[in-house]
């Protein structure tokens, strides 16, 4: 947990405090499991007993709650010393407006920063850790008290920023979405996807699992685990028993470059997930490098229950049925990581 020094900071010139008071600071929050639950149950009792019921300890469900809103209490104070400050919760940002000038401040965790930064214009994003001792944060590298410090430093900009690729999918209808750590293309039940791939020069008709596309920050998420079981599989003894032809082994081949994909890489992965050859399908175009002059494109083949969506927010798509094209590619647009 990166802390900064304690000292106070000195007081600014009355024409500096005037310019500082033009930024709005927007506080994004969600809800704890808790306040999950009680939705869900109606009440705290019922909450308890259902997860007691289940032999989990419900004081560490009470304990996280009044951690957090301890945390969000203290930044709106911190923050309201500082300028103007709107709070706003998870489900309410796809919605919102940010102004330019907005400084953006999430109290985590760190897929609540990723699910904010797809939804603005470069507006720097301040990632808040409310609870260190229970979240390592790759994302949340301050605490409550740093942003004493933190906010006029950004509204000075003296602070540093990281630059973090974002990946965009747009359809043939205008549609588009953002995905700040990956893209689910595919089907919303387990049943198979089928489309038909255009990638380069290469094109054809498959049916799988659905299709990953995964930036530099999402590279050790989904897409991970997706390479590492391909690349299990491939190392396996039963596998070399099998004697399969090495042209299948592009994951192994593929992996190696992940070293270097950083999260202000200017390309995407993209891998399909158990693709299925048959007469009419096949498996070659299953794993490839996204860039400017390479995007990947995608006509969906299904009548029903085709979807596109980010970062793991199943509620938050686009519909992808048949003859619906949609185009991969990067974002016109960088999200801003203050760190």
């Amino acid at each position: 947990m990166r802390r900064l020094a304690t000292e106070k900071p000195a007081s600014m010139p009355a024409t500096e405090e005037h310019r500082l008071t033009e930024h709005k600071l927007i506080l994004i929050k969600r809800r704890t499991r808790l306040e999950e639950l009680i939705v869900r149950y109606n009440t705290v009792q019922q909450a308890q007993f259902y997860i007691e019921r289940l032999g989990a300890d419900f004081n560490d469900y009470i304990t996280e709650d009044a951690c957090y809103r301890e945390s969000v209490k203290q930044a709106q104070q911190i923050l309201g010393s500082l300028g103007r400050v709107q709070t706003i919760d998870r489900e309410h940002v796809p919605n919102f407006i940010f102004g330019k000038q907005d400084i953006i401040v999430v109290v985590g965790q760190d897929g609540l920063v990723a699910n904010t930064l797809k939804y603005l214009s470069e507006q720097p994003l301040i990632g808040v850790n409310p609870d260190p001792m229970r979240w390592d944060g790759v994302l949340l590298p301050f605490t409550v008290e740093d942003l004493r410090f933190i906010i006029p430093d950004v509204m000075r900009r003296r602070r540093s920023l990281k630059e973090v690729t974002i990946a965009k999918v747009e359809l043939n209808d205008g549609q588009y979405l953002y995905g700040v750590n990956d893209l689910f293309i595919g089907r919303k039940t387990h049943v198979s996807a089928r489309y038909e791939v255009q990638f380069g020069s290469a094109v054809e008709r498959q049916s799988s699992s659905g299709v990953i596309v995964s930036t530099g920050m999402g590279a050790t998420g989904w897409f991970k685990s997706v390479l590492a079981g391909a690349t299990g599989i491939v190392n396996s003894e039963a596998w070399q028993h099998m004697n399969t032809n090495d042209e299948l082994t592009t994951t192994d081949r593929g992996q190696k470059g992940m070293e270097h994909f950083g999260w202000d890489a200017p390309y995407l992965y993209f891998t399909v997930r158990e693709p299925f050859p048959s007469r009419t399908t096949a498996a070659n175009v299953v794993f490839g490098q996204i860039h400017a002059n390479q995007p990947l494109r995608m006509v969906s083949q299904m009548p029903e229950d085709g979807v596109i969506f980010s970062d793991g927010v199943e509620q938050d798509f686009l519909e992808f049925n048949s003859g619906v094209e949609a185009t991969i590619n990067l974002a016109d647009k960088r999200g801003q990581l203050v760190v």
